[in-house]
């Protein structure tokens, strides 16, 4: 079995180490540009179109959750990974309790009112606020795949009301489910913390714009953690501005780095982080990796495979 591997910015050496050890007699190898030998499977990460391109592979794997940049170069290319050839993308990995860690952190951080505290605290102001109604404090999952399941279940201890809008409606327990483009205005209404975890499809796109955030309750929170391209960056500004939202957090932007001269840099009632909410764990990558791998060759059935016309 030979496996090809392509990351710009992950520690090779660790990677071929690793799932050599994991799958024993496997022939892995960083691939590299003119490399066009034989590979059974390929591991990539925002890969060139020559590295899978005419190349007859049983599976490729994505070193993420996203499949966005495989899918975007298959738009031009085609030819590059052929239907047949099956695509599978991280999917959890860790992922899912980082991301568990980043919404509880985030969301008690906006109920026990740090950020107003925050802000008065620049201003030497020693102020006790009333407290939020936990009842009134409904929170709002866009997104009920694997990542968004996880945040639902890591936030119900908390006693928060929870609801959670997909494609396709769920069953989570203690979840409110809302499915389908006309039960959109009917999650919003209501929802004080929207929490974002959809894929990047042609339909989410610009989805969280000034339309939607209209919809939420006044004073209500945004916490991006999927994609930049969701949040309409100036509509979210806009409705910090004039008091319809008390405040966002986020981890993805439309640029990144996002550029310096951005107005999201200096808006007081906006925190940012790096792009860092749910990193790849490579020893659990791997572990995943592995076992799929293994149960393909066993003729197994798998999951994690990416739907194409779905976009994940």
């Amino acid at each position: 079995m030979d496996i090809i591997f392509y990351h710009p910015t992950f520690d090779t050496a660790y990677w071929l180490k690793s799932l050599s050890a994991a799958l024993p007699g496997a022939r892995v190898r960083e691939w590299k540009r003119g490399d066009n030998q034989p590979a059974d499977y390929a591991l990539v990460w925002h890969p060139p179109v020559e590295m899978l391109q005419g190349r007859e592979l049983k599976a490729v794997f994505a070193l993420g959750a996203g499949v966005d940049s495989i899918l975007s170069k298959l738009k031009a290319h085609p030819e590059m990974l052929p239907e047949h050839i099956p695509l599978f993308r991280l999917e959890d990995t860790g992922m899912g309790q980082q991301m568990q860690e980043y919404a509880v952190s985030q969301v008690l951080h906006w109920f026990r009112r740090f950020d107003d505290y925050h802000l008065l605290k620049q201003q030497s102001q020693w102020e006790p606020l009333a407290e939020y109604s936990r009842e009134s404090f409904t929170i709002g999952i866009l997104g009920a795949g694997v990542l968004g399941s996880k945040v639902a279940e890591a936030l119900a201890p908390w006693g928060f009301p929870l609801r959670c809008w997909s494609r396709n409606r769920k069953q989570y327990p203690g979840v409110e489910s809302f499915a389908g483009k006309d039960e959109l205005p009917s999650f919003l209404k209501g929802t004080r913390v929207l929490i974002n975890l959809l894929p990047n499809t042609a339909e989410t796109v610009g989805i969280i714009n000034s339309e939607l955030l209209n919809q939420l309750d006044d004073e209500s929170y945004v916490m991006n953690l999927a994609r930049g391209v969701h949040l309409v960056e100036h509509d979210l500004l806009a409705a910090l501005d004039n008091g319809k939202l008390k405040g966002a957090m986020l981890d993805v932007y439309s640029s990144e780095p996002l550029p310096k001269e951005s107005p999201l840099w200096a808006h007081p009632r906006v925190g940012m982080t790096p792009h860092i909410a749910a990193v790849t764990r490579p020893s659990e990558a791997v572990a995943y990796i592995a076992r799929t791998i293994s149960q393909l060759e066993a003729g197994k059935t798998v999951t994690g495979q990416v739907d194409r016309q779905r976009g994940y």
